[in-house]
């Protein structure tokens, strides 16, 4: 077995909200044979098998009683070019916005409106990552997996994967796949998605009529840059709650107290609230709890000034939630995975 475990190894190095936690034994993945010695590896331990990525959705609360085994297998390749079309695959463990980068730089289109998204192209499709207007499934082809039981290996169409809003089959199911490498189904004659409001603003803003894909991506570059703080800087794991939907009844009650509410209506017939708009409504925008707070210029983010444990990120969190559902009577869901 080619497969280095290491014992009691500090998880600080990765994940980004900067918390102390230390996993019972640790691994990286560079090949698939490697997940497949982790999953035996574990199973002789006794341990079970935690799979990591860039830890950029990650809240760790304790040290970890488990095998954690980092996905840092990298590789980029073409497998189908049709003339506009072109299929990409990535490994599980190519950082995110590099790839995209990277597939821009090759006159690619397609997932510009997700750039500068923290974590890897293997985790993208656990949470169904999204951004400004555009999700991974409106360019995924599809991905393949190993089944943690048997080693072998599957392949997942969109269909397969149940993507729903920051959901997926292997959200839902964790413990049953790992993802390996994952397809996309990229266009050279862009359709360049803009309905997002800042993201058309800034564009106009900048003088641009016709943007490129590298202009989209530029752009929401530059707006995440204002918003979100960076993890090397400031620990957090980007937006901590997901947006809530709602009936539109419940959405209209709001708008009648709230006429600046910030909602969209869903081809379901629901409406999708934004989370950082009611936590900033109430108040707690820039809050700080000892080394615990709540970003100053984006409500949806919470911060580790340094120090702070999962716990009191996780309690701090669950404040926030009371209190909306209190005043709002809304429901908020946390987004990051908690180990």
């Amino acid at each position: 077995m080619s497969l280095v475990v290491e014992a009691q190894r500090s998880l600080l190095p990765f994940n980004t909200l900067g918390i102390e936690a230390r996993a019972a034994r640790y691994a990286e993945a560079k090949s698939d044979a490697d997940v497949c010695d982790a999953i035996h590896a574990a199973r002789g331990l006794g341990l079970p098998l935690r799979v990591i990525g860039g830890g950029s959705n990650l809240v760790l609360t304790a040290d970890v009683e488990a095998l954690v085994l980092r996905m840092a297998s990298r590789g980029i390749r073409i497998l189908a070019d049709a003339g506009d079309e072109v299929v990409v695959e990535a490994e599980a463990g190519e950082p995110w916005h590099p790839f995209v980068r990277h597939c821009i730089d090759l006159g690619l289109s397609g997932l510009e409106n997700l750039s500068l998204i923290p974590g890897t192209v293997g985790a993208a499709p656990i949470q169904n990552v999204g951004a400004y207007g555009v999700e991974i499934k409106d360019a995924f082809v599809g991905l393949t997996a190993m089944d943690r039981q048997t080693c072998e290996l599957r392949d997942f169409d969109l269909n397969a994967c149940q993507f729903d809003y920051r959901d997926s089959i292997f959200k839902r199911a964790p413990e049953r796949f790992v993802i390996l490498r994952v397809r996309f189904n990229l266009r050279r004659m862009p359709v360049l998605k803009l309905d997002y409001g800042p993201l058309r603003q800034r564009l106009q803003h900048d003088g641009i009529e016709r943007p490129t894909a590298a202009d989209v991506s530029r752009v929401v570059c530059a707006i995440r840059s204002e918003k979100l703080p960076d993890p090397a800087q400031l620990g957090n794991a980007g937006s901590f709650f997901k947006n809530p939907l709602v009936a539109e009844s419940v959405a209209a009650t709001l708008r009648q107290e709230y006429p600046d509410l910030v909602a969209f209506p869903q081809p379901d017939g629901q409406v999708k609230l934004a989370a950082g708009w009611l936590i900033e409504k109430a108040g707690w925008k820039g809050y700080r709890d000892g080394n615990a707070g709540v970003h100053q210029h984006q409500a949806l983010v919470l911060v580790n000034y340094g120090g702070a444990s999962g716990g009191a990120i996780l309690a701090l969190a669950g404040r926030i939630q009371a209190d909306i559902a209190n005043r709002f009577g809304v429901e908020l869901e946390i987004e990051p995975n908690v180990l």
